[in-house]
Parts: C-alpha cells; sequence; structure tokens
C-alpha cells in the first residue's frame, strides 16, 4: 500500500519507472533478436569436415608424394578457397584414431591401392560411413583393387575401379575435356597435362557413375607404357575416362580420379581446381560458379612436406617441355600376375 501510496504522490516516478521498464523490455528483445542471430550466424558458417587420407611413402621423390599433395589441397580448401570447410589431413595411412571420422561429410583417399589400399582391414568401418552417406572420392593409385569383393565394394562406392589386367596406365599428354553441365566443372574450361592417367575403368555394369574429365590416348602422345593390356590397346583413339561421379542410392556421393602421379601437377591450376571442385561435390558443398578459389602453388611450395626418399630430387614447375615429350615404342601386353 505504501507502495502504491508512493507512486500516486510521485508521477515523474512512475513515469521514469514506465520508462525504465520500456527499455528493459526492448534490451531483452534486443538481446534475444542479437542472440538469434548470432546462432543462425554461426550454423550458416558451421563447417563442412573432410577427411583426407595421404598413403604412405611409395614412388621415387616427385612421384605418389602423398602427403605433401594432400598438405596443398587441405591448405587450399582451409586457407584460401573463403569456403566453410575444415579439411582434415590423415598421414601415412589409414588413422589409428578413428574419432577423426566423427562428423565428417566425406573421405578423400590419395594412395597407393591394391594389397597398399588404406581401407583394407576396415571395411567395415567404411561401410558403416558409406551407409551413412558419407562421401568418398579416391585419386590416382587408391581407385585400383582387385575384382571380386573388393572390385564390387567400389562400384558400389565410386562407381568403378582400376582392374589389373583390364586397366591400363600408360604415361600421356591429355588434352582434357570437361562434363559442362557437372558441378565439378565450374571455372574448368578444360586443359593439358602429362600424367600417369589410367583408362579403361571397370565400372559398374549397368554403368552408374557420369564421365566427368576424358582424353583420347594415341600412339603419338603415350611416352611411356607400365602395365599394358589388349584393353588398353583397344582403347587408343577413343574417349577414355579420368575422373568420373556417382549418386549413391545411399544418398552419398564417390568419386574416382586417376591422376595424380606427378608431384608437379598440382600447380597446373585448371588440374588442381578440377580436383578441389570434385573433393567440394563429394562432401556435398555447394561449388562455387568459377570453381574453387586457390592460390597459384610456387616451386617452393610443391618442394616442401615431401616424403624422405633413398635419392631426393627438386621438382620443377610443369613446363611445355612436359607435354611434348617423344612417344614411347609400343610394348608388348603385360601387368602384375600375368602367366
Amino acid at each position: 500500500m505504501q507502495y502504491s501510496s508512493c507512486m500516486k504522490c510521485h508521477p515523474r516516478l512512475v513515469s521514469f519507472s514506465a520508462a525504465v521498464a520500456i527499455a528493459a523490455t526492448v534490451s531483452l528483445a534486443a538481446f534475444f533478436t542479437s542472440c538469434g542471430e548470432k546462432a543462425d550466424a554461426q550454423t550458416s558458417t558451421e563447417k563442412t569436415k573432410i577427411v583426407l587420407i595421404a598413403g604412405k611413402v611409395s614412388h621415387p621423390s616427385g612421384q605418389h608424394e602423398f602427403n605433401a599433395g594432400a598438405i596443398l589441397l587441405a591448405r587450399a580448401l582451409n586457407d584460401q578457397s573463403g569456403l566453410p570447410l575444415e579439411v582434415n589431413v590423415v598421414h601415412n595411412g589409414w588413422p589409428e584414431d578413428e574419432s577423426v571420422f566423427d562428423g565428417a561429410k566425406a573421405v578423400v583417399i590419395y594412395s597407393d591401392g591394391n594389397a597398399s589400399q588404406p581401407i583394407n582391414g576396415h571395411e567395415a568401418k567404411m561401410e558403416e560411413m558409406i551407409a551413412s552417406g558419407v562421401g568418398l572420392m579416391c585419386m590416382h593409385y587408391a581407385v585400383e583393387v582387385p575384382p571380386g569383393e573388393a572390385g564390387d565394394r567400389f562400384k558400389r562406392w565410386i562407381g568403378g575401379h582400376y582392374e589389373g589386367g583390364f586397366s591400363t596406365n600408360p604415361h600421356w599428354t591429355a588434352e582434357v575435356e570437361i562434363k559442362k553441365d557437372h558441378p565439378i566443372s565450374r571455372g574448368v574450361p578444360g586443359f593439358r597435362a602429362n600424367d600417369e592417367w589410367y583408362y579403361n575403368i571397370r565400372f559398374a555394369d549397368p554403368k552408374t557413375a557420369e564421365d566427368i574429365i576424358t582424353g583420347i590416348p594415341t600412339r603419338a602422345n603415350i611416352n611411356r607404357y607400365i602395365h599394358w593390356t589388349p584393353e588398353g590397346e583397344k582403347g587408343l583413339g577413343k574417349r577414355q575416362t579420368m575422373m568420373w561421379a556417382v549418386e549413391r542410392a545411399d544418398g552419398g556421393r564417390g568419386v574416382g580420379f586417376t591422376g595424380g602421379h606427378w608431384h608437379r601437377n598440382w600447380a597446373i591450376d585448371d588440374f588442381r581446381r578440377v580436383v578441389l571442385n570434385a573433393i567440394l561435390w563429394t562432401a556435398k558443398v555447394e561449388v562455387p560458379e568459377a570453381g574453387v578459389s586457390s592460390d597459384a602453388i610456387t616451386e617452393a611450395q610443391l618442394n616442401e612436406n615431401l616424403d624422405e626418399k633413398k635419392e631426393m630430387l627438386h621438382v620443377n614447375l610443369p613446363a611445355e617441355a612436359d607435354l611434348n615429350q617423344p612417344a614411347a615404342e609400343p610394348k608388348e601386353f603385360g601387368w602384375p600376375g600375368k602367366k
């Protein structure tokens, strides 16, 4: 009663109290609105997690530089793309602590294949991730697994695989053509690159994958034959697939990329961009209209983080001479395990 009486006796106090109440209400509303906006901003910038598995030490210096190549790709995505990404690099094969996969939207494997494929012995974990819609991308030798159970898995997971004795792996300069209407192609008009471009891939039947980058091997543009097969011979002069992509029935995505032998090629802007685009697409991240932006790679950066090998060689930037190597002498058919 005294409080009411006081309020009646002091109208200015009433007005002041009302003003304070109104101000407090406005402040609270602003506070909650601000918090809501911050929460929305945090949600909109939540980072997409990608795990990039780099394989163990492999070929001579400057070739199969999985660890150094993975670092360049992760740097481009994490620090240069301007996109909300968290790319975690696992070095030297499958991680000892599988918690690195928690929350990952895609797994990218850049490694040797067959007996050295990092998934070997961890198929159940990979299958678990695949079933939950996690994307899988395999690069270069990592696309090679034997036919049978492993091959059937890869046909389901990424749409196809390199099969020894059927597929082939010459070094050749490809005039790369891009599937124009696919997100992976954004900002990539096409390019030339000399690489160990595998071809004649064993795809699922019926084929589930789309051809993303293609080229035509010929006697004139092959500068080295390695495992040469009758099917490889038949493929000369015909358009071949070097990157493919699949939308899986489980809702996840898969990509295979057969280039990546020569470490120098990461310094080719469009070579690098198409791979960065593919990594994003595999993780279901919208690829920018101009493709993934990344800084030019210097010669010094190419020579960072190279694996310790018996003979260390300096890696030069890609040059015109790489693209114009003399044609190799034809080779007889032969591959590991051929009787």
